[in-house]
């Protein structure tokens, strides 16, 4: 009986080492089994990055001072009633007699006048920040992959891969009819 034990266990150990070498015949990548091809280990012997440019358009606000002029303003009629009274007071005590209505009717017009213009305000000049969006074009050099040499059972290949591989690279190996 325990012979038997022995034999049983031998034989599942046995079929249990066939399958997992079946398993190096499976292609990872689909799940398939492909009888033609299995997989196994080279050796890295150079690794070379491969550069390349990466243009991005930035937009960025730009921004300068211009020159403005400004104008303070005051109230005009409030001038022009000021001054035209006081130019009336004044004209009033120049003139005499006859000459002193016209006086005051003449030196109310020209305080008004006066009064107008010196009540309009003043022009002051100033900046003014102004702003405009443009854009730039920026450029990055960046690795894009890696041009790999590695050797395979004595042979040399290459191959460009998205990755640096390290100092072993796991190769999947086909066999095809040569017609």
């Amino acid at each position: 009986m325990t012979k038997l034990w022995i034999s049983a266990l031998a034989l599942a150990l046995v079929a249990g080492g066939v399958c997992a070498q079946d398993v190096r015949y499976a292609n990872p990548n689909n799940g398939n089994n492909d009888d033609n091809a299995h997989y196994g280990w080279a050796d890295v012997l150079r690794a070379d990055p491969v550069q390349g440019v990466t243009r991005t358009e930035v937009p960025r606000q730009e921004c300068y001072d211009q020159p403005v002029v400004r104008h303070e303003g005051g109230n005009s009629t409030a001038g022009t009633v000021l001054g035209a009274v006081i130019g009336g007071v004044l004209g009033n005590t120049v003139g005499k007699g006859d000459g002193r209505k016209a006086a005051t009717v003449a030196g109310a017009v020209a305080g008004g006048a006066i009064g107008n213009r010196t009540n309009r305000g003043r022009d002051y000049e100033t900046t003014q920040t102004q702003c405009r969006e443009v854009s730039s074009v920026s450029e990055q050099r960046r690795i894009i992959g890696y041009d790999v040499e590695y050797r395979y059972r004595g042979e040399v290949y290459t191959s460009r891969l998205s990755y640096d591989p390290g100092e072993r690279l796991r190769v999947r190996v086909r066999v095809d009819p040569a017609d």
